[in-house]
């Protein structure tokens, strides 16, 4: 079989039967795979309590440039994989009978805007989003395997969900976080695949608890600029050897 390479990923062939593609690694995921995925971690969101009713979307890169998300006015707890949506680069649905989450125009400027991402999770973390509420960014250097895994989390602005205004709030900040407090709204995750936007979300949320003990407590201790920019430097490393957004800003 002859090799081609993509995404670092050396290809072999393909599984005629599945449709997935062979590589040195094992298989890539498949739309039924990807499908699973999206399902298995709506319910963790919901789950965890990260959502409620109705709240939060998901979605998911696919190889031939279009996308799977979740469908607007359904439970994340809820959803089976027939619920799920494909989407063009536009948000015009191709696929599915429910229909798309209103929040995919966000979903879809963060894609344009990061070819790495290749998943993004919206959700109401109720302390994370508690401090977006007050409009405070999570941006003290308070515990340094946050520093590392997330750098800060800063706070957009308000807009209306489901506006072109939402997007154009992220702009700033979309190219150098992997993570962004929406104020009055909620939180928005993403990396290159659903587990690490998920676990993003996860670590928002807790994040978020520790900073309100300090505030609760009255005091904060952040860490030295100095200690700072050496877990920066470890940032570097932990996203270059994870192949996540390497090379930008470790803010």
């Amino acid at each position: 079989m002859a090799r081609v390479h993509l995404r670092g990923i050396e290809k072999l062939g393909y599984d005629r039967d599945t449709g997935a593609i062979v590589t040195s690694i094992g298989f890539m995921k498949t739309v039924h795979d990807h499908k699973g995925e999206i399902v298995r971690y709506g319910k963790l969101l919901h789950q965890t309590g990260l959502v409620a009713a109705t709240d939060g979307n998901l979605s998911v890169r696919l190889e031939d440039g279009t996308f799977l998300c979740t469908p607007t006015l359904m439970s994340k707890g809820m959803m089976t994989t027939d619920d799920l949506v494909i989407v063009d680069s536009r948000g015009q649905k191709i696929a599915g009978v429910r229909n798309v989450s209103s929040e995919i125009a966000m979903h879809l400027f963060i894609y344009r805007n990061r070819p790495d991402v290749h998943a993004v999770v919206h959700a109401h973390p109720p302390t994370a989003t508690g401090f977006a509420a007050a409009g405070m960014p999570l941006d003290s250097a308070l515990c340094s395997e946050i520093v590392i895994t997330l750098g800060t989390v800063p706070l957009a602005h308000y807009e209306t969900p489901g506006t072109p205004e939402l997007a154009e709030a992220l702009a700033p900040l979309v190219g150098d976080h992997d993570a962004i407090l929406m104020a009055n709204h909620g939180v928005v995750t993403y990396g290159e695949d659903l587990l690490t936007a998920y676990m993003n979300m996860e670590t928002v949320e807790h994040y978020a608890k520790i900073a309100l003990v300090t505030h609760m407590l009255g005091k904060q201790k952040p860490l030295s600029d100095t200690h700072v920019s050496k877990l920066r430097e470890i940032r570097l490393k932990y996203l270059a050897q994870n192949h996540v957004g390497a090379g930008r800003s470790s803010d």
